[in-house]
């Protein structure tokens, strides 16, 4: 069995990085996690910082992330939050959630949010989404390679090819990762 990971709000925010996140966790290398409050948090914002996006599309999109990856969603972790410190009261519920679904790893951007000396306590790290998938490269390069593969092919509009996906990660962030990537 895959090992357990934590995809947090802000992983999940970019499009084409969601996509990919769960395109690997779709080829067995983890089993993506994440909870109904961190969606809100992500579609929340997406409504916010984006009105050119239609409502429906976005719930339309939550709904397809839950039924992607089995068993994503973390329930019951709720008691967990006032058990644990982090320097953004925010972020308990992830690091709660985490606890709970027994991640190895929290997936996120905000590195500094997720102190390693409190994360030991739970034998939990958290990783920037770039130092994730270059590792997920190194479990198997051709399954992240063909994720990004599918993303470029399921582009219609407008059409995309493998660089422009990599050109989009780059931008979101995985320069490592895209280095590796690049043929």
């Amino acid at each position: 069995m895959s090992f357990v990971v934590l995809y947090d709000a802000n992983v999940l925010y970019p499009s084409t990085l969601r996509d990919l996140l769960i395109r690997v966790a779709q080829a067995g290398l983890v089993q993506a996690k994440w909870t109904d409050q961190i969606l809100d948090e992500v579609f929340g914002n997406l409504a916010m910082n984006r009105p050119d996006l239609d409502a429906q599309r976005l719930g339309r999109t939550r709904d397809l992330m839950n039924g992607a990856v089995r068993d994503c969603l973390v329930k019951g972790y709720e008691a967990l939050v006032d058990a644990v410190d982090l320097p953004d009261p925010g972020d308990r519920h992830v690091l709660a959630a985490a606890i709970k679904a027994g991640a190895r790893v929290i997936v996120t951007h905000n590195l500094k949010d997720f102190p390693p000396d409190v994360l030991e306590k739970w034998d939990i790290e958290a990783k920037s989404a770039d130092d994730f998938i270059v590792d997920q490269i190194a479990v198997s390069r051709d399954s992240v390679y063909g994720a990004v593969q599918r993303i470029a092919d399921s582009r219609g509009n407008p059409p995309a090819t493998f660089a422009d996906v990599l050109a989009m990660l780059e931008r979101d962030g995985l320069v490592e990762s895209v280095a590796a990537l690049r043929p």
